[in-house]
This record gives C-alpha cells, structure tokens and sequence, in this order.
C-alpha cells in the first residue's frame, strides 16, 4: 500500500472518528441538559478560532482546562497574578460555559491585579481603574454573551459595583467613582436621572449605552421606578441594576437557579439601596467642579420596601436584618428632620416605634425607647452624637439640615435660634475636618468647603419651584442682603430686575 492511499485512508477515519465524536457529544449534552448539569453547548457568534476549539477538541478540552485550571489556582497561590489571569483567559477560549473561570479571572483583575498598581500622581489612579474597569468588561461584555442568563455572573458584576466602586474600602475609590460619573454623564445628563432622551426612539446615546455599556435603558427606567430615583452616575443605580438583571434572568430560569441565588441577589440590592441612601446624592462645587456626596432622602420608602422583603424571604438571617433594619429607620427619621423634611420625619419616627418599640433608639441609653422621646429630643441627642462623627456622608447630612433649620427660623424672625443651628452646622463641620484632615492615608471623600454647603442650601430655599414659599424667600433676601427676585405674576410687587442668585461675597455669617 503506497504513502498516498495511506494518508487517504488515516484522513478517512480521523473524519469518521471526528464525526462520531460529535454525535456522541451531541448525545451526552442532551443528557447533560436533562440532568440540569452543564455542558458544552454549541456557541451562537463566537471567534472562529474559539469555535474551532469548541468543536475539534469535543470532550477533550475539559481534560485540558481541568490541567490548566489547577495550575492557575497554584499561581494565585503563589501571588502570580498575571500569568493566572493567563492561563485563566485559555481556560474561558477551552470552556467559555464554565462560570468559575469567567468570575476567577474578573475577580483577579479588578481586585489582585488592580491593587498591584500604585499612585500615578496625587489622586491620580488611572492604571488601577484600568484593571477594575477591565474586570467589568470581561464578565459583562464576554462572560454574558456565553452564559447571558448565568445568575454567578450577574451577581459578581453587581458586587463589583457595589464593593469595589461603592464602598470606601479601596483608597482609590473616590477615583473609581468619578471616572465612573465621568463615563455616564453624557448618557444620564447633569442630575443622574436623565431617561427621556434615552428612551426617545432617536436616541443616539441609547444605542451606545446598549452596545457599549450592555445597559437596557428600557430596563433600566423600571429599575429606577421601582427603587428610585437614583443618580445613574454613581456606582449603586448599577450595583441594582445588574442584581435586578439577575433576578429577571432567574425568573425565566427558575429550574436551573438555587434558592439561594435570590436571595444573594435580592441582598445585593438592598445594601446597594442603603449605599444610595447615605451617599447616593452628588454635590458638586461650582468653583472647583469637584464633588463629594450626600444622602439621597427620595428613596427612603423604598429601601425600606427592599428590607422588608428580606426580612419575609431570609428567615434564617432575620434578625441581623431586622438590626440593619432598625438602625436604617433612625438614621432615616434623624436626615430627614435635619433637611426639615418634618412630615416625612413624622411618619418615619412612628413607624420606627411601632415596628420596634422595645428597642432603644439611642446609643447607650437604654432607656430611649421610641415611647419615652419625642421626634425633637430624639433628633437633638443625635445632633450631639454627630458633633463627634468622622462619617462623610452622615456629617454631610449634618450641616446640610442645621443650615436649613437655621434659614428657616430667620425667616420666621427667630434670630437667636438662627444663631444657635449656624453654630452648631459650623462646629460640626469644623470638628469633622479637625479629625480628619491629619490622618495618613485616609481616603475618605472630603467634605465640599463650608461655603459651597452654604450657599447651597441658600440656593435651595430661594429658588421659586421648589424652595421655601414667596413670602419667606422675600424675608431671607432681606435679612441676607439679597436683591429681590423677579416678580412672579400671582406675587405682590417686589424690587424689579432682580437677579436670582447668592453673589459669591454674601455667604451667610
């Protein structure tokens, strides 16, 4: 037999061989799928080359990543970071279905790899970034477009946001969030919230948030009807909406997902919901244009909403939520009485009482039970508590109402408690800086300077839509030295051409 019919015949069975190692795949993936166990499923728009391996190796390639799976894990251990990432982006071209793979190699760069990198310069964190932003793109961009109803998946993409964005953890978290801010603001405008552009059918910026970002704005309007309004621009709306993705991909896969992968989910919402209600509020200083963040007091009742579901479905954790809970409703009633926002205060503090009447709602007093103290002393003990705080986002709160409160009593003509809450708001303030401002290393976002708070919570109680009503807005504009504002035509006559402004030389003394 001559080399030529030789060669003819080994390529005859190899592809015979080929053949029937693709119906016998075919008939363990239909097993695979009755049993509810993964499997190496035909891949839709995938690489050639991804494809090609896909099917050439069958089962083998399962051998393989097993092998190149153990040897990352003996790299991560030895705190080889690149090279696991590596071989970790073989294993997803050998296993593209395999979900633990996906999540080691996003987890490894936006927090083994990412933290490897210092500070370019004062603040400057953008090799960092990189890496965090990096690990994002790989699960939601690579990760989904394999497993697009994977609910590991979309859990980790929202813990991403709200872990290693949100919270305080890393020292370069402030840069995080403002490159973050950055990148979304052209889609969700100046405040955060800007969905009627982005739902007009004409919408260029709809398209590229879809192609580019992976984000529904049709999806993400119900996910801010339903537990907003939140400001887009910061990392908790996101943290929510890749959790809400989850549970909507769930629901459609309730077979194939664990109980407890709802609750995860569900969890991740609503201590992203408490994230967003201490510091889901962006401030900006229009001098600097740098920010720092406040309290977002709208989504107070549905925060509360997402405990109580928690509470209903997690037994087994109920008391710690109940906790959580509780200790939500009093910082809840304490910003909202300090933004004079007494009606809300009002219910709030009744509801905390009737929820948990035998608790005490005060540190170390025992005896503060919600029957025992009214909304003032409660709000007043707490005010003292604050004057030693080191929290931005509760100091924040702090001055923010004092100063309110304040404004308002010189307008009704109480000069001396006016004093009293500009004293106060200040000393708070001062105290904040004073313990903050000579820590090593500390990365808290700062406070915007006095100024900027003051002028604008002045801004706010003088503008005519939203602020305080005409009659008080024209005592203020007196008492500060103010021009008068132009005349509303259902208003009596006030000093004409006016300008609707604090000037930069009168901050309030």
């Amino acid at each position: 037999m001559n080399s030529s019919v030789k060669k003819i015949l080994l390529l005859a069975l190899a592809a015979g061989l080929l053949a029937g190692s693709g119906q016998l795949q075919k008939s363990l993936n239909h097993d695979r799928d009755t049993l509810g166990l993964t499997h190496a499923a035909v891949l839709e728009n995938a690489p050639p080359m991804l494809a090609f391996t896909t099917v050439a190796l069958g089962g083998f390639r399962g051998l393989i990543s097993n092998f190149l799976w153990m040897r990352a894990n003996d790299l991560q251990q030895d705190d080889k970071f690149f090279e696991a990432a590596q071989l970790a982006d073989w294993i997803t071209k050998l296993e593209p279905t395999f979900t633990q793979v996906w999540v080691f190699q996003g987890w490894n760069m936006a927090y083994n790899i990412s933290v490897k990198f210092k500070e370019n310069g004062p603040g400057d964190y953008s090799d960092r970034w990189r890496w965090v932003e990096r690990g994002i793109e790989l699960l939601r961009d690579d990760g989904l477009r394999y497993n697009p109803n994977d609910i590991l998946i979309h859990r980790e993409l929202a813990w991403f946001f709200q872990h290693k964005m949100g919270a305080n953890l890393d020292d370069a978290n402030v840069y995080y969030k403002s490159e973050w801010a950055r990148e979304m603001a052209p889609f969700f405008g100046a405040n955060g919230t800007n969905f009627t552009e982005l739902l007009s059918p004409q919408s260029t910026n709809a398209a590229v948030l879809r192609e580019k970002y992976k984000i529904d704005p049709v999806f993400a309007k119900t996910v801010d009807d339903k537990y907003g309004p939140l400001d887009w621009r910061l990392p908790e709306a996101h943290a929510i909406y890749w959790g809400a993705l989850g549970l909507d991909a769930a629901g459609k896969n309730p077979d194939k997902v664990k109980p407890d992968d709802f609750i995860t989910l569900r969890r991740i919402i609503y201590q992203s919901l408490l994230q967003a209600f201490h510091h889901g509020h962006i401030i900006v200083d229009p001098f600097s244009h740098s920010y720092s963040l406040g309290p977002n007091l709208n989504i107070v009742p549905q925060v509360n909403a997402a405990y109580e579901e928690m509470m209903s479905e997690d037994a087994q954790n109920r008391d710690h939520i109940e906790k959580a809970h509780r200790n939500f409703l009093r910082d809840a009633v304490y910003f909202l009485y300090e933004n004079n926002r007494m009606a809300e205060a009002n219910k709030w503090f009744k509801y905390l009482g009737e929820k948990y009447p035998d608790k005490p709602i005060i540190e170390n007093q025992p005896d503060s039970l919600p029957k025992n103290l009214t909304l003032d002393e409660y709000a007043v003990a707490v005010v003292q508590i604050d004057i030693g705080e080191t929290s931005q986002e509760r100091v924040t709160s702090a001055v923010q109402g004092l100063l309110t409160r304040a404004y308002y009593e010189l307008a009704v003509g109480e000069n001396d408690r006016y004093e009293n809450f500009k004293r106060l708001a200040n000393k708070v303030y001062q105290n904040y800086q004073a313990k903050t401002s000579g820590s090593k290393g500390d990365q808290r976002i700062p406070l915007p300077p006095y100024d900027t708070l003051n002028r604008a919570m002045i801004n706010a109680l003088l503008d005519p839509e939203k602020g305080a009503p005409y009659a008080a807005r024209a005592v203020l504009r007196t008492q500060l030295g103010l021009p008068g504002e132009t005349i509303p035509t259902n208003a009596p006559p006030v000093a004409p051409n006016a300008v609707e402004s604090v000037p930069t030389n009168s901050a309030a003394k």
